[in-house]
C-alpha cells in the first residue's frame, strides 16, 4: 500500500503522525504545504479534506484519513506492532489521556488559525500572541507533569519504556513550544522523556527541522 501524507514540516499535528508512521515501520511519499501561503486552501486540497487543515493521508485505494489521532489509531488497527496503545483497557485509557490533554488542551487553543485571527480580529500583536500560546501550554504542561511525575506506570516515556501515543503527542508539542522560547527545563518529568525521545531516530526523523520543507 502506499501512503501519501500531505503536510507541514511545522504543524505539531504533522509531527506527531510522522513519529507514529516512523515507528510503525512504514514509507510513505511526503507532500508539503505551506500553511501561511494558503496552500490548504485551494481547491485540489479542500476536495479531499474540507476543514483545509494537515495532515492529509491518502491511500492508493483512494480512501483519505484527516485528523492525526484518528489516522494513528487506524495505524495501530492495521498495523498493530508495534504497540502505541498498552494491551490493557486501564492503560490504553491512561496513554489515551495524556494524549488527549496535549491534543485536545492546548494545540486547539494554540493553532495556526487562532493565532491568526488573535491577530487580524483581536489586534493581538506579536508579544500578545507569546503570552496566549505561553499561558496555554503552561496551564496543561503544569498538569501534564504532576501526572507523570507522580505515577508508577510512567517509566522512561509517558506509559512505561517504549514508546506510544502520548509521546508522539508530547515530542510534537514540545518542538511547537521552542518556536515560543518555551523551556522545557520547566517541566523536568517532560523534559527527560523528550531527550529521550528526540534520541530515537522514528522520532528524530520526524522532527520539524529534519523535514524537506524546512530549510
Amino acid at each position: 500500500m502506499t501512503l501519501v501524507l500531505h503536510n507541514f514540516f511545522r504543524s505539531s499535528t504533522s509531527t506527531r503522525l510522522r513519529a507514529a508512521l516512523n515507528l510503525k515501520g512504514l514509507a510513505y511519499d511526503y507532500v508539503p504545504y505551506v500553511l501561511r501561503r494558503g496552500d490548504t486552501r485551494r481547491p485540489d486540497y479542500l476536495a479531499n479534506n474540507p476543514a483545509g487543515l494537515v495532515p492529509t493521508l491518502e491511500r492508493d485505494d483512494g480512501v483519505v484519513m484527516t485528523q492525526s489521532l484518528a489516522i494513528i489509531e487506524w495505524l495501530e488497527e492495521t498495523h498493530p506492532e508495534p504497540a502505541l496503545l498498552p494491551t490493557d483497557a486501564d492503560g490504553r485509557a491512561r496513554v489515551r489521556s495524556l494524549a488527549y490533554m496535549i491534543a485536545c488542551e492546548i494545540h486547539p487553543l494554540n493553532n495556526l488559525r487562532v493565532l491568526g485571527y488573535l491577530a487580524e480580529m483581536l489586534g493581538a500583536d506579536e508579544t500578545a500572541q507569546k503570552e496566549w500560546f505561553n499561558h496555554w501550554v503552561s496551564t496543561t504542561f503544569d498538569a501534564l507533569e504532576t501526572t507523570i511525575s507522580r505515577d508508577a506506570q510512567t517509566g522512561a516515556y509517558c506509559h512505561g519504556d517504549a514508546p506510544g501515543l502520548a509521546d508522539t503527542c508530547l515530542y510534537a508539542q514540545v518542538w511547537n513550544n521552542r518556536r515560543f522560547e518555551i523551556e522545557t527545563a520547566t517541566w523536568p518529568t517532560i523534559a527527560g522523556i523528550f531527550e529521550r525521545l528526540d534520541a530515537l531516530p522514528a522520532f528524530r526523523d520526524a522532527a520539524p527541522p529534519n523535514q524537506p520543507d524546512a530549510a
